[in-house]
């Protein structure tokens, strides 16, 4: 859902901006989360809760303390599946969803007795299976091969100079999908009480929820392809003050993980880009791929 430029909710509305790292490894804690925030101005991201291994569930409780606050989030994960290029998320199952809320209570719904918000359940589901790629060799039938299939967006990202994996993919570093299950069980029990773009209705006020990828960040402030991830407080450093983030610099040096980089720069990102209506208005974004796939934000 395209906003048009004169739309309320533009970015220009939000006084915070939050970026969160997400994990969708195994176990109640993850070291893969973080969640970096920043106010209006040019003043240093930080860190929520610096010294805290999140949760997902504590990522939820958090989302849900922002009602009523004009906050802009950012999840680092693929809010949805691939669906325009085949016209389901998943062909040949007749459960297959029609759009992409429909996709977060059918994953929630069979992840029930999952602990901590994980999706095992999910991807070891005898028709969902088929669709995956996964650890030991286990490559479904219905997987595209190579890269696999790709969102609408992705294929955009990749012209912008950044390598999507596709979210049905499992296996490898670079592998975002189980992040992405696990990231759709948080939206759906989150009960729409926050809108989340480009799938929701839009409000002029409170709070919004839409999908990052931290590495348009990083490439926006001078990181090379395949260089995105920053692992010294001075190279986070170096890429706040870039001309296209023009953040003040966070306190300290020496090693940070690459999760906590990542998150603290794309906050900086998103407080100076967030009014860019080309950003929310993507030509390509049309209804049906808005209610289906979704899209990533400062994708053209």
């Amino acid at each position: 859902m395209a906003i048009g430029p004169d739309h309320p909710t533009k970015g220009a509305r939000f006084e915070r901006f939050v970026a969160i790292d997400w994990s969708g490894a195994v176990g109640e804690r993850q070291r893969g989360i973080a969640v970096a925030s920043c106010e209006r101005g040019d003043g240093a991201p930080s860190l929520e809760r610096p010294a805290a291994i999140w949760s997902r569930a504590e990522v939820l409780d958090f989302l849900r303390s922002l009602a009523g606050t004009s906050t802009l989030v950012g999840l680092d994960l693929g809010l949805s599946l691939p669906f325009a290029d085949r016209g389901a998320f998943f062909p040949e199952w007749a459960e297959s969803p029609a759009n992409a809320r429909e996709l977060w209570a059918l994953v929630d719904r069979l992840c029930v007795a999952d602990p901590h918000l994980a999706a095992a359940s999910f991807i070891d589901h005898p028709e969902a299976a088929r669709h995956f790629r996964r650890h030991g060799g286990r490559t479904g039938d219905l997987f595209e091969p190579g890269r696999g299939r790709l969102r609408l967006t992705e294929r955009h990202q990749l012209a912008q100079g950044v390598s999507p994996v596709s979210n049905l993919n499992l296996v490898g570093a670079a592998q975002v999908g189980k992040s992405s299950l696990t990231g759709m069980r948080v939206l759906h029990q989150l009960g729409g009480a926050i809108p989340v773009w480009p799938f929701d209705p839009l409000c002029p006020s409170g709070p919004l929820i839409f999908e990052i990828y931290t590495s348009i960040a990083a490439v926006a402030a001078g990181r090379t392809r395949g260089r995105t991830k920053m692992t010294t407080v001075e190279a986070l450093n170096q890429a706040l003050v870039a001309p296209a983030i023009a953040s003040e610099p966070v306190p300290g040096s020496g090693p940070i993980d690459d999760h906590r980089s990542d998150a603290l720069l794309t906050a900086a990102w998103l407080r100076r880009h967030a009014d860019r209506a080309e950003f929310w208005s993507p030509p390509a974004l049309t209804p049906d791929i808005a209610r289906t796939e979704g899209w990533t934000f400062g994708v053209l």
